[in-house]
């Protein structure tokens, strides 16, 4: 059954109650609901624990989706963790230090994308750093350039707000999609657009910060050529 995901309304969720509606062949754990982001986009799953109505932790690894659609989440749990049922109510809670570096990253690498206007062939989300591919004929990039570019964009403090548009109106927009090697998600009528106001708009099913101003300091670690017309940009957290 389709997982109600929290997280892709209110990224600052840390926890909320849930129950345990199936388990999978794997050992994963499918709630009803969940602030779990599943690892999807070049994002990965959120860490933390489950905890039983009797107070017993059950330590979650990762959470991943469970089919094409990304509907329904399972949950992880770390090897012998304590068993559960379906059935049974627990509180689901992340590890808010890692969630909210990554949310931070999410949004730098938005406006690194921004920055630089080129289709996106590839893309991971770290804690610290992460990185895009671009799609780039010629070299001649600039780290400090791209860093300034960058720092201005967030010394705008700029809104950050997601809202939804039917797949159709996604196919007549289809210059919103950067990413060539991850598409968004279609099928259940509807994709989730980030807006960076006055900045980006772009669909994305990621966390992301509230303002521009919340990512801090970055920079551009590095830029690498691994192909004919393929640059690696890298960011970090300064």
């Amino acid at each position: 059954m389709p997982t109600d995901c929290l997280f892709r309304d209110d990224s600052y969720l840390r926890s909320c109650d849930a129950q345990v509606v199936a388990l999978t062949e794997k050992g994963g754990i499918v709630l009803d609901r969940t602030v779990f982001y599943a690892t999807s986009g070049g994002q990965p799953g959120d860490a933390g624990d489950l905890m039983t109505d009797a107070g017993v932790h059950i330590p979650i690894d990762t959470a991943v989706y469970t089919d094409a659609a990304k509907s329904e989440i399972a949950h992880v749990p770390a090897a012998n963790g304590p068993a559960l049922k379906v059935g049974d109510r627990v509180t689901a809670a992340i590890d808010w230090d890692k969630r909210y570096a990554r949310m931070r990253m999410h949004t730098a690498l938005h406006l690194l994308s921004a920055v630089l206007p080129y289709a996106v062939t590839g893309g991971s989300v770290g804690d610290s750093e992460s990185r895009l591919d671009f799609d780039i004929p010629e070299a001649g990039l600039d780290k400090d350039a791209i860093t300034a570019k960058i720092a201005e964009m967030i010394a705008n403090n700029a809104a950050v707000s997601s809202r939804w548009i039917t797949d159709g109106e996604l196919e007549a927009n289809p210059g919103l999609v950067k990413t060539m090697s991850v598409k968004p998600p279609m099928g259940t009528g509807r994709v989730r657009l980030i807006e960076i106001v006055g900045l980006d708009l772009q669909p994305c099913g990621g966390t992301h910060v509230r303002a521009t101003g919340e990512i801090g300091a970055v920079r551009v670690t590095q830029i690498e050529k691994k192909g004919k017309q393929n640059r690696r940009v890298r960011l970090a957290l300064a």
